[in-house]
């Protein structure tokens, strides 16, 4: 039956999400039910092209790429896939009019990884809104559920969150993209000499985005205030351990919240909404 298929990719898409990543993984589990499904699409769908360019190290990866942003076109066009990743994003992006002028910044994005190993001022805006803001308006587009006002009021909101969460990510991880993938995504930042003072501006650019996107997290839908807001707590509590750590320490390990203060935050996020206390 095709409608045991469809729920199959979407379970492999869930699967995904929960192997990948304990964060966003509760953040979507306290969504309303109805919006589960099409978010766990859409991470399985980035997470995996995400993939081709970050671990396939053996394989040509251009070839993959290319073969992948291609079968995305056909399921979208076609309606149907036998990879149940983009089974599961067509439908999510037919459904809720997910098109090519958020899909195709976001591939972009990921091809510029293997491109580029160093990133100046304009392609490091356009990496950051391909492969982090973008997938926020794909998301947001899941929220609103065809409110094309709601939309328009919230994108730029939507877009300071993903931006916030990709540099965070970039600061994180700026180990392992350096030594296993010679990319620096920072502007004009020497790894090597990464200090204080550098860490402490992107910081300051870190937080005027998380400013910018809290006042959209407060006007989200209810059915997904609680999920954004507890990933956005996540964050937040990451990127304050990276403040208080020292750029040495920042540039020679990775900095990460463990699982049971995931579960903490949970909890508190849950009672700060549920008596308006965000």
């Amino acid at each position: 039956m095709l409608s045991l298929y469809q729920q199959v990719c979407r379970e492999c898409a869930s699967l995904i999400t929960r192997r990948y990543s304990t964060s966003f993984s509760l953040g979507i589990r306290v969504f309303d039910k109805p919006l589960r499904e099409p978010i766990y699409g859409i991470y399985g769908f980035v997470r995996f092209a995400d993939e081709i360019v970050d671990t396939f190290h053996d394989k040509d990866k251009a070839t993959l790429l290319a073969r992948f942003r291609r079968d995305t076109y056909l399921a979208l066009e076609e309606g149907i896939s036998l990879n149940p990743v983009l089974q599961a994003f067509q439908e999510v992006a037919n459904r809720y009019g997910i098109g090519r002028d958020l899909i195709d910044p976001f591939l972009d994005s990921m091809a510029m990884d293997l491109e580029f190993s160093t990133y100046h001022d304009g392609l490091y805006k356009q990496y950051i809104y391909g492969s982090a803001e973008v997938v926020g308006l794909m998301c947001l587009k899941v929220f609103v559920d065809g409110d094309v006002a709601e939309y328009d009021r919230l994108k730029a909101s939507a877009c300071a969150l993903g931006s916030a969460f990709q540099k965070i990510n970039f600061l994180r991880d700026i180990k392992s993209d350096y030594e296993e993938r010679g990319r620096v995504y920072f502007p004009g930042v020497d790894y090597q000499h990464f200090d204080c003072a550098t860490k402490r501006e992107i910081e300051a650019d870190i937080k005027a985005d998380f400013d910018h996107a809290y006042t959209g997290i407060k006007q989200l839908p209810t059915s997904a205030r609680l999920g954004v807001y507890l990933a956005y707590v996540y964050y937040t509590k990451l990127f304050q351990k990276i403040k208080n750590a020292p750029a040495r320490q920042v540039a020679d390990e990775r900095i990460r919240v463990p699982d049971g203060k995931k579960v903490y935050l949970l909890a508190s996020s849950a009672v700060k909404a549920r008596f308006g206390m965000m």
